[in-house]
């Protein structure tokens, strides 16, 4: 039996599509070679232009099946971009954050806020944190001063969601 390899050309150049870009002349040179396989093993049946279709929608859901069985791997050692916009790179495993590392911008950005904040502020943070009971006037103060800044933060809320 001759194979018809101009009819397996043309049925494959219709499913190519089917991949994604960059492996559709993968998919179609897997198409022309299942159609040729098919063909040689059919023995004495024919093998109409429907099967051929039908050999060729098998193959492409194959490469899906396939495509989505891979587990999506990482390599750490792939080299990324910086992102900085001068061309250099770093690898993968050097953009992960270590969760045992100090965070130094937010450890300056508390001691600052400690620096600037009031020192009964501070005392009533202390009494809280170890459990103390506050008196009246402390819990005023507190109250007061979280009022304020519940203020501020909604103004600066409302700024930015308006601009």
């Amino acid at each position: 039996m001759e194979l018809d390899w101009h009819k397996y050309i043309e049925i494959a150049g219709k499913f190519q599509h089917k991949a994604k870009h960059e492996d559709r002349e993968d998919l179609r040179q897997d198409i022309i070679l299942k159609l040729a396989e098919v063909a040689s093993n059919n023995g004495h049946e024919p093998f109409n232009e429907g099967a051929m279709v039908r050999v060729a929608s098998y193959t492409v859901m194959s490469y899906w099946r396939d495509l989505m069985r891979k587990p999506t791997m990482l390599r750490l050692s792939g080299e990324v971009n910086n992102g900085n916009g001068d061309g250099e790179t770093s690898e993968l495993w050097q953009t992960l954050a270590d969760d045992k590392a100090l965070d130094l911008e937010a450890w300056q950005d508390a001691k600052r806020w400690l620096l600037g904040c009031p020192r009964a502020l501070v005392k009533i943070a202390h009494k809280r944190a170890n459990g103390e009971t506050l008196t009246n006037k402390e819990r005023a103060y507190f109250s007061r001063l979280r009022t304020r800044e519940l203020k501020k933060y909604q103004q600066k809320v409302s700024i930015t969601c308006c601009v």
